[in-house]
């Protein structure tokens, strides 16, 4: 059975989430990690063979968050809503209890929410994120003085 795998990932990663992830940074229930080129650690959490929380389901999880909305943090996140919905659907099943509540349309619309669960979740996905990276940093640099440079490429 997995628990924790981490790996690097290149920098057209960090370019298609930065704008998203600064925009939504000084949100008080996230511990996020900052992110650059140099310094993005993929960390996925296993359930058996199947991912329970990565980056992609903790930025939808952030997105939930800011907007009130599984629709509205899809679209934040170029993500239909149907997919944005399956993923939420996925999570809920890996964990305990679910990570967030969603409320039928009507009059007034319906809703989305993190449940105290989904915030604890988020929360301490973003630890581990930062304590991989603080685990790794050095090594990673030392490594690093074995690669070309970028515009050698």
């Amino acid at each position: 059975m997995k628990n924790l795998v981490t790996g690097i990932n290149t920098a057209k990663i960090f370019e298609s989430l930065n704008h998203w992830i600064y925009q939504t940074q000084t949100s008080q229930d996230k511990i996020m990690m900052p992110f650059s080129p140099d310094r993005i650690v993929r960390l996925r959490v296993y359930v058996g063979e199947s991912i329970a929380i990565g980056p992609g389901k903790a930025m939808l999880l952030e997105a939930i968050n800011e907007t009130g909305s599984i629709s509205a943090a899809g679209r934040k996140l170029n993500m239909s809503y149907r997919k944005a919905w399956l993923v939420v659907k996925d999570m809920n099943k890996f964990f305990k209890e679910p990570l967030v509540e969603a409320s039928k349309g009507g009059a007034h619309g319906g809703g989305a929410r993190l449940t105290e669960m989904g915030h604890d979740a988020l929360k301490r996905y973003r630890q581990l994120e930062s304590l991989a990276w603080n685990s790794i940093s050095s090594p990673i640099q030392d490594f690093k003085t074995l690669l070309v440079e970028q515009d050698s490429i």
